[in-house]
């Protein structure tokens, strides 16, 4: 029926868009809490904004919100960074639940998917979900993972350290379970 084509379609679409580049996205640097709020308001899909000077020092937590396709950056429990994500289509759900950062690798390649790039990878379980740059077509497109625009991706990865703590939620993703 239409359900399944729709999905069939949609499937299709998202692994092109997974094996296309990644779009050149844009970001901004600020240096105000009132900046941050007022240009992560209406990110489209690909901005993001950095503020990292309002708490140059700290404890990183990452926030992903699948139901928004964000994910926020906190540094001493202040927010540094937003910015838009793609997370895993229909089928392929990201998890939710508080995740450790395992293994950081630059120039990491898939030993799934043909050996596609995933730069600045930062892996969140051994079973292939992970922070890296990709893609944003501006809804979950991804197998998992949670995608970030380059820029955004190397500035976070420069950010955080191994063992770091990142929480995913939303309703699009089903518990984690080991």
């Amino acid at each position: 029926g239409a359900p399944m084509r729709f999905g069939i379609a949609l499937l299709a679409g998202g692994l092109a868009l997974a094996l296309t580049p990644p779009a050149a996205a844009s970001g901004t640097r600020v240096s105000s809490q009132y900046q941050l709020a007022r240009k992560t308001a209406n990110l489209k899909p690909g901005e993001w904004v950095w503020a990292e000077s309002l708490a140059p020092r700290g404890p990183v937590l990452v926030y992903v919100d699948l139901d928004r396709q964000l994910a926020t950056v906190y540094r001493n429990g202040i927010r540094i960074a937003v910015s838009t994500i793609s997370s895993g289509m229909p089928g392929y759900e990201t998890p939710r639940g508080v995740f450790t950062i395992l293994e950081k690798e630059e120039d990491h390649r898939s030993s799934t998917y043909d050996n596609a790039p995933i730069p600045f990878q930062q892996r969140l379980t051994w079973k292939g979900v992970a922070l890296h740059a990709g893609n944003l077509p501006g809804y979950p497109a991804s197998h998992g993972c949670v995608r970030l625009p380059m820029d955004f991706a190397k500035l976070l990865f420069a950010t955080t350290e191994m063992g770091g703590t990142v929480v995913i939620a939303g309703k699009h993703g089903d518990p984690y379970k080991k």
